[in-house]
């Protein structure tokens, strides 16, 4: 099996369920088709400016999994989007095999949170690169912010994840030994706001908001120390510092 990334964006209107949530959905349904091994999701934050058209806060997600069928694997996606997508969304499909995703597309992911972007680039670029590119709803934008969503999550130092591999997270309200916790999720390692790494003997609460970070091509849970706590000595870091550090 080879490593792919699948990157979706502009699925929602203001009533649905947004972006990440269908990107999970399809993860799942990649899964349970028995077509994909899926390591994790994230979630890229994109320039966020009037100018663009958005329904919340202008982020696009990406599906990072193992499959050996990549044919049959864009064919579910290809169903799936115009199926699922909300009524006036705009959604785009970005894929292509992991080690083949230039610096080009890298790229154009860091250009996405800091500059508005064209359509017309963005097809162009997937032609010169090799990238499977396709718009299915609205005026098919999203394949802007798909194409991004595989450029930063290549790039290895951007976004945080809506998903991991093994355990669900939303679910692990408690206390964990560090290297338990490694061992019921894909979480590359946990580590301080320096991102200095934790002993794996180390006591952990993991709310009900534990979302880990793409810095260096790893996974990382940052967790800060806790105050006049016996019971455990650090806990995840807050919803607000992640937001702040990913977007």
């Amino acid at each position: 099996m080879k490593r792919i990334l699948i990157g979706i964006d502009d699925t929602d209107n203001a009533e649905s369920r947004g972006t990440g949530f269908r990107a999970r959905q399809l993860g799942e349904l990649l899964s349970v088709n028995g077509l994909a091994v899926v390591n994790g999701i994230s979630r890229h934050q994109l320039f966020f400016d009037r100018r663009i058209p958005y329904t919340s806060h202008n982020s696009s997600a990406c599906i990072d999994l193992y499959s050996s069928e990549l044919d049959k694997v864009i064919e579910i996606c290809r169903i799936f989007l115009p199926a699922e997508s909300a009524e006036g969304s705009d959604a785009g499909l970005a894929v292509r095999f992991y080690d083949e995703i230039s610096d080009e597309v890298c790229d154009w992911g860091k250009r996405a949170k800091i500059e508005i972007l064209t359509q017309s680039e963005a097809r162009s670029l997937a032609r010169k690169n090799g990238v499977y590119l396709e718009g299915f709803t609205g005026t098919e934008d999203g394949v802007i912010g798909s194409m991004a969503a595989i450029g930063l999550r290549k790039a290895g130092n951007d976004g945080r994840c809506l998903w991991v591999k093994g355990k669900n997270m939303r679910e692990m309200n408690g206390v964990y030994a560090v290297g338990e916790l490694l061992k019921l999720v894909a979480v590359d390692c946990v580590t301080d706001k320096d991102f200095k790494e934790i002993d794996n003997d180390v006591q952990l609460f993991v709310g009900e908001w534990a979302k880990p970070v793409v810095r260096d091509h790893k996974l990382i849970l940052i967790a800060e120390k806790t105050q006049n706590i016996t019971e455990y000595e650090w806990q995840v870091a807050t919803k607000d510092y992640i937001k702040s550090i990913s977007g």
